[in-house]
């Protein structure tokens, strides 16, 4: 966490944030109140909406929110929620503010504030130790910059209250509404347990604050109407609004809600302080388990879910915790609206209002890299369970796309660590503009026909296609006319961009299948944009050359320290494709035939590779090739040469795996590999001219 003094800013992740005005809680010091400001470029506000506090708790855009105080360990905390990704924009600075009752800021005892993540983590922390006689105080404020967004610790104070600091920012109040605003406050709810509250900071080192305390939305006084009433502006298109019912606790406890809920679907929000174990059930006519609603050991958790409010019978609650816990049913009205995109850790509820669209899903996994994560959407939320479309059910880290129709959706997220939810409108496939172009895209697992540019010729693929998390990454196949598969790329192999090489026999069209694929891009580019190979070329991932001199040695090494897939092959005018070398995962350079077709002007050469793979290949003389002579040795892909008659040579072969044979192949006078020799050790005859072995083990030959 960075501790920043006035006048000072620090970057903060642009994410959902959560931020906490905090003071002592001492008797007869004055009481503040936190708000937050919305302006636009020239520094004002648009209209009154823009101003969030505890009588106008929501901004209708749905990214502000004051979420309520807090009180324990001698510590009062006014929250503050800034959605930063979800911030319109023609917003450019969110002010945080606050207001001083009954007295002037000088006299708050140790006044702070904190901003931490959506997950509780702290960020940056800003202790206001020079106020005086300011009834109102910007006390910091995020702002944009670089396409990001920072925090700046302001500091700067109002002798004429909320009134004039709100004036000075385009909100017009009148003196009875300033006077209304100024002397309102929020009561704390009856029989309440505190929610906990970090102790002061020391004068040089501040403890983080933890995460807030709920919305109160119950103890609210009735909304000062400054455009339209705060239920016009937050959408409920799945339910009915009523005021939030809060119970507070500690340890096991059964909860009765007795406020009038309407019947139907409504939210259950919880929250469970520090370590331990923290389950809630409902409770059937007879009084046993119902429905589970949570159950986890996640570290101070928060959480949402979706329930069914019965109409024969009062929802009741049964609650197993270790701890402080705070419960609240509320209204749908409060979910958050995921159209734009949204961040989140733990279970929660969300709406989606766009039109038919793929949902990009990415789940961090808990800190195991393991943990649960579901994701279920209805159109209709009072038949949520029986009606629901379950999109994601998986265990560990992912990241895949699944299809979402059309809005209205009210959508549920189980989850044991963080997640993201981003829809994305489908692509317009245009088939002209693909044939004219030679760009295909799209999203998700799909079968595309890519039509050749130069039939009875090859064309260079360039590639872009985003695994969704699968063990081996995505999978591109050729299908022939009975759909039968034949791999042509791997996302562990070939990386998720590159080049390579399609048509290779000439045809005329060619259908790919792709499997565990988010978003993908295939082009077809002129193969006169090959790069010609005449010496060393250092470069990463998957690459095409062209290679126009006479048979040669190809030689390759990894310059980087990983253990991916590293191979070099060398493909023909007629398509015939052959293996050249294979790094088998290791750092020891390798060598292979490098051969051109007699009648042929040129070759291929394609080397496949992960993006983050580096490498060199250099061609070489084939003369360099060793001589056999009494014993030759090595290890990996090489190729020796025989310069005497057709022997006997004992083959001898260590090998790296259960599946490394010691392959030998006899190569002709243009290095064509024509013959598979042995693929296992012992003594076997060999003919005069090249050899190439094929191993990741160490070998051996021996004349006999």
């Amino acid at each position: 966490m960075t501790h920043i003094i006035k006048g000072a800013n620090t970057p903060v992740p642009s994410e959902l944030l959560r931020v906490a005005v905090c003071r002592q809680n001492v008797a007869g010091a004055p009481a503040v109140d936190a708000s937050a400001l919305l302006l636009d470029a020239n520094g004002k506000v648009r209209g009154d909406a823009d101003l969030v506090f505890y009588n106008q708790p929501h901004h209708p855009s749905g990214t502000a929110r004051h979420l309520g105080t807090n009180e324990a360990n001698g510590r009062l905390a006014e929250w503050l929620e800034i959605d930063l990704p979800r911030v319109e924009p023609e917003v450019q600075r969110v002010l945080i503010a606050g207001s001083c009752d009954g007295g002037v800021f000088g006299s708050v005892p140790g006044l702070y504030v904190q901003v931490l993540t959506g997950g509780g983590v702290p960020v940056t922390l800003y202790a206001v130790n020079d106020a005086t006689n300011e009834t109102a105080f910007v006390i910091g404020e995020f702002y944009r910059r670089d396409g990001g967004w920072k925090f700046r610790a302001v500091g700067q104070g109002y002798a004429s209250g909320l009134a004039g600091l709100a004036t000075d920012f385009g909100i017009a109040v009148d003196g009875g509404e300033a006077a209304q605003a100024q002397a309102q406050t929020v009561p704390q709810p009856q029989n309440a347990v505190p929610a906990p509250v970090p102790a002061a900071p020391p004068a040089a080192t501040y403890a983080p604050a933890p995460a807030p305390a709920p919305v109160i939305q119950d103890a609210v006084p009735t909304p000062v109407q400054h455009s339209a009433p705060v239920q016009d502006r937050v959408p409920h298109t799945f339910g009915p609004q009523f005021p939030t019912f809060v119970r507070r606790g500690h340890g096991n406890d059964v909860v009765t809600v007795d406020a009038p809920i309407p019947p139907g679907p409504v939210i259950i929000e919880a929250w469970h302080e520090e370590d331990g174990y923290f389950c809630v059930e409902t409770l059937d006519r007879r009084n046993k388990d119902d429905e589970l609603v949570f159950n986890t050991t996640i570290t101070t958790f928060r959480g949402r879910a979706l329930i069914q409010n019965r109409p024969d019978r009062p929802l009741r609650l049964k609650i197993e915790a270790d701890n402080d816990w705070t419960l609240m049913v509320q209204p749908l009205s409060v979910a958050r609206d995921m159209t734009e995109g949204i961040r989140g850790f733990g279970p929660e509820v969300v709406v989606y209002h766009g039109p038919v669209a793929d949902l990009d899903v990415e789940f961090a996994g808990d800190e195991d890299e393991g943990g649960y994560f579901g994701v279920s959407s209805c159109e209709t939320a009072d038949k949520f369970s029986d009606r629901s479309d379950l999109l994601v059910n998986e265990t560990g880290r992912l990241r895949q796309t699944v299809p979402l129709t059309t809005g209205p959706l009210v959508i549920t997220v189980e989850a044991d660590g963080p997640w993201s939810l981003t829809p994305r409108a489908l692509p317009v496939f245009d088939a002209a503009a693909a044939r004219a172009t030679g760009v295909h895209q799209g999203r998700g697992a799909t079968t595309v026909t890519l039509t050749n540019p130069n039939p009875g010729r090859p064309a260079v693929l360039e590639y872009t296609v985003q695994s969704d998390g699968s063990l081996f990454g995505y999978e591109v196949a050729i299908l022939d006319e009975y759909d039968d598969e034949e791999r042509f790329l791997r996302g562990n192999d070939n990386g998720e961009q590159g080049r390579t090489l399609l048509f290779r026999k000439g045809e005329a069209e060619v259908r790919l299948r792709i499997a565990d694929a988010v978003d993908w891009n295939l082009r077809l580019i002129p193969l006169d944009q090959v790069p010609v190979l005449t010496g060393p070329v250092q470069s990463n991932g998957s690459e095409v050359f062209r290679y126009d001199g006479p048979p040669a040695l190809l030689g390759i090494r990894r310059t980087t320290s990983d253990d991916h897939p590293l191979c070099a092959r060398t493909v023909q005018a007629h398509g015939k494709t052959v293996i050249s070398a294979d790094t088998q995962g290791r750092r020891r350079p390798v060598v292979g035939p490098l051969w051109v077709m007699s009648g042929a002007a040129h070759c291929y050469v394609l080397v496949a590779a992960a993006g983050a793979t580096g490498w060199q290949i250099e061609p070489m003389a084939a003369e360099s090739a060793p001589a056999v002579g009494q014993t030759v040795s090595g290890q990996g892909y090489a190729v020796v040469r025989n310069t005497g008659p057709e022997t006997e040579m004992m083959l001898t072969h260590e090998s790296k795996g259960a599946l490394d044979l010691p392959v030998v192949w006899a190569l002709d006078e243009r290095l064509e590999p024509v013959r598979r020799i042995t693929t296992a050790p012992g003594l076997h005859t060999f003919p005069s001219g090249f050899l190439q072995i094929r191993t990741g083990g160490a070998w051996s030959l021996e004349t006999r």
